[in-house]
């Protein structure tokens, strides 16, 4: 019995820590990670914005559906594995140079942008991912910054944009 005591308290202690320490962290965050592509900015630009061909080599996207455009913006809905989608929205587009996207949808619990900036160089491109994101649950606040990391996404997709121009080469 004392165990189940013990293990009740240790849960409760648990979860006081977990929404705790994601209410001490701030609701916004910044995540910044560059790669280097040798491709011009040119074809890496055609890459990133057709987020139509995403579930050809985007791991993580099943599938995209395109939806009524925004104030003039193209948007549209990226499902995963598990049929969870998010609406995008392209807010600034600079051909060849800076794009900017946005989650679409205000009733998600976490939000934000990412900015593509592209320089080209001699050898390809420099792309700098930059994450402006909000998590507005403090629990999902806490497992974003502690467990899962807030460049994972941004990892993985840089990573998925290799093995996608890599591919290409051959």
């Amino acid at each position: 019995m004392k165990w189940v005591v013990g293990l009740g308290v240790g849960l409760v202690g648990f979860v006081a820590i977990v929404v705790g320490g994601g209410l001490l962290l701030p609701e916004k965050h910044r995540a910044t990670e560059s790669a280097r592509y040798r491709v011009s900015a040119e074809r890496l630009w055609e890459i990133i914005t057709d987020f139509s061909a995403y579930p050809t080599w985007r791991s993580g996207v099943s599938a995209v559906e395109r939806l009524p455009d925004m104030g003039g913006h193209p948007v549209w809905k990226e499902t995963d594995s598990h049929d969870e989608g998010i609406p995008y929205e392209t807010v600034e587009s600079v051909p060849g140079k800076r794009l900017v996207r946005r989650i679409a949808d205000p009733k998600l619990p976490f939000g934000g942008t990412w900015e593509f900036g592209l320089e080209a160089t001699p050898e390809g491109t420099i792309l700098t991912l930059t994450e402006d994101g909000e998590v507005y649950n403090p629990i999902f606040r806490f497992v974003s910054r502690f467990l899962i990391g807030h460049t994972k996404n941004i990892h993985g997709y840089l990573n998925d944009l290799q093995t996608k121009i890599a591919g290409n080469a051959q």
